[in-house]
Parts: structure tokens; C-alpha cells; sequence
């Protein structure tokens, strides 16, 4: 998952709702003919099956969201307590913040997909013999696009989860170059918290800001490294980079919106806040890196073709 400040970690699965559209397939899709009847045994990295898994739980809201893109989502029998979407999921209240291996072992899986290695929970579940398939926070896209062929391949669905990824390239690749061209950069401010955490070109969610060519003014906050892409802005320092864009990544969690912005101290006179280009994100798909990181693009960059070239 995305970083997020310990309240945020509390209250989403993040840092770490919109329809998939062409990137994801719907809950209920039946596997196209040939992949279901794909040979086993398959191996990804260490991790052998010997058969097509029938009771998967995903312990991570992006991995659920990867295996219903691909139409593995009839074999999920359970999801962790944060996982939202799709509707349809089958939730339960294991959690994937503080995993428990007799609780995922009671729902009898054959396969087990999480992102975080928490409680040392991969070796608990070792212990049982049950496998473990791990999916950890992406830093870029191609971490994203090799998850999902991964767990097509493990589920018996690789056919579905090429065409899912391919389709991710493509979509993303017509969003990028139709973005106007301008002479000078806009700048952005990317806000994990109303605490102001932000994220830097260095993270996964940098890397789509940086593929429209919007410069990122947390970069300096965070030169050295030492808060590893997520750095703690304060009020002066926002003010002074005077972003043209604000992106809340909070506005279901904490309420953030251009009002609440506004009202901050100094922060009515921000470019941003001025031409009114604050834009409040689902915080959901701003904070995982599954199929519909095509859509966050998406919203952005609507927003950011809003300004004159």
C-alpha cells in the first residue's frame, strides 16, 4: 500500500470507485475459453500450484481489485476488512493490518494473496501449508501491469490478465499523448493528510503526475531520501511553492475539499485555490496502484487540460 500518516492507516487501506471501464473486467465475467482450462502445475518465482486455486483471500483491497479485473473473482471467497471495491467482493473482518493465521486459515484457502508481510504472517501461513502469493506496493507501472499477468497466470486467467494489462498500456499511452503541450510546467501539490504528508516524483503516484510533465513541489522536501518519498510539508513551505494544482487524496477520509482548503491559513491566495484547481480525488483509487490507476490519470489529467497551453 501508499504510505499514509498513522490516522489515515487507521481509517483506509492505504499508502499507503469509479468503473473500471475498458481496464477491468465485471465481477460476474466467465473466463474466456482456453484459459480456464490452463495447464497446471504453474510457478510464479518460488511459489508452485499444482491446481487452479478455487477459495482465494486477498488480504489487500489492490490485489482484489486485480483478481475481479481478471475474472478470477468467482474464486474469491474472502477479502480483507478494507477491501471496497468491487461492490460485490465478499468482505470479511480479517484484517490486513494485523493479519491472523488461524482466521484465514478457518476460511480453508487454497491460495492467499497479500500485499505486506505483517505479523510475519507469510511464514505463519507456511507453517500451514497454505500458499502465499505477495503483491507489494508498486513503484511503477510495470510493477502494476507484472502483478496482474502473475496472478492470471496463478489463478488460471493469464489470457484475461494480458489483455487487462495491454489494455492499461494502451489507455494510459492515448491519456498521456493527448495532454497539451506548454511552454512552462504547471506544479502540483499531491496531500496524503490534512496533516500535509505528500508524495514525491520518486513514488508510485509521482510517476503518473510525472508522466503529464506536472512538477512536484514536495521534490525538495524530500532530496535526500530520508523520508522515503513521503515527506511532512508544512503550511510556509505549501504556501511559498504557491502550486497551480492541489490534489486531495483525503476527501472521503477526513473531508477535504476546496472549501476546507480555502480556509486554511494563507492558502486562499494560492494559484491554485484562486483558479479554483483544487481537485478532491477518491481516495481509494488514489492509493492503490490496481486497474484503475487509469482512471486517477484520468481525473488529473481532465483537470490539468482545464489551463490554457
Amino acid at each position: 500500500m501508499f504510505r499514509r500518516t498513522p490516522r489515515l492507516f487507521a481509517a483506509t487501506l492505504a499508502v499507503a470507485a469509479l468503473a473500471l471501464g475498458a481496464c477491468a473486467e465485471k465481477a460476474d465475467d466467465k473466463p474466456t475459453t482456453g484459459t480456464a482450462a490452463a495447464a497446471y502445475p504453474v510457478t510464479v518465482g518460488t511459489l508452485t500450484l499444482d491446481k487452479r486455486p478455487e477459495k482465494i483471500v486477498a488480504l489487500s483491497p489492490t490485489a482484489t481489485e486485480m483478481l475481479f479485473a481478471i475474472g478470477a473473482g468467482p474464486q474469491v471467497t474472502a477479502v480483507d476488512d478494507q477491501s471496497n471495491y468491487p461492490a460485490d467482493a465478499p468482505k470479511s473482518d480479517i484484517s490486513a493490518f494485523q493479519p491472523n493465521a488461524e482466521a484465514i486459515a478457518g476460511k480453508n484457502p487454497d491460495l492467499v494473496v497479500l500485499s505486506d508481510d505483517r505479523n510475519k504472517i507469510v511464514e505463519q501461513l507456511g507453517k500451514l501449508k497454505i500458499p502465499v502469493y505477495q503483491t507489494p506496493a508498486a513503484t511503477t507501472l510495470d510493477d502494476t501491469y507484472r502483478q496482474i499477468t502473475e496472478l492470471g497466470t496463478l489463478t488460471g486467467h493469464a489470457d484475461q490478465a494480458t489483455d487487462v494489462a495491454s489494455r492499461m498500456k494502451d489507455d494510459i499511452a492515448k491519456l498521456v499523448k493527448d495532454v497539451p503541450q506548454r511552454a512552462g510546467k504547471l506544479t502540483y501539490y499531491h496531500e496524503l493528510g490534512p496533516e500535509l504528508y505528500s508524495a514525491t516524483s520518486k513514488t508510485f503516484i509521482g510517476t503518473l503526475y510525472s508522466q503529464i510533465g506536472l512538477t512536484n513541489i514536495a521534490d525538495p522536501a524530500d532530496a535526500d531520501g530520508k523520508s522515503a518519498g513521503y515527506p511532512q510539508l508544512s503550511q510556509e513551505f505549501i504556501v511559498k511553492a504557491n502550486p497551480d494544482f492541489v490534489f486531495l487524496a483525503d476527501s472521503k477520509c477526513c473531508q477535504q475539499n476546496a472549501d476546507s482548503v480555502k480556509a486554511r491559513s494563507g492558502w486562499s491566495g494560492l494559484t491554485a485555490v484562486k483558479n479554483s484547481q483544487v481537485i478532491a480525488l477518491d481516495d481509494d483509487v488514489a492509493s492503490r496502484w490496481g486497474p484503475r490507476v487509469v482512471d486517477l490519470l484520468r481525473v488529473i489529467i481532465d483537470a490539468v487540460a482545464k489551463v490554457p497551453a
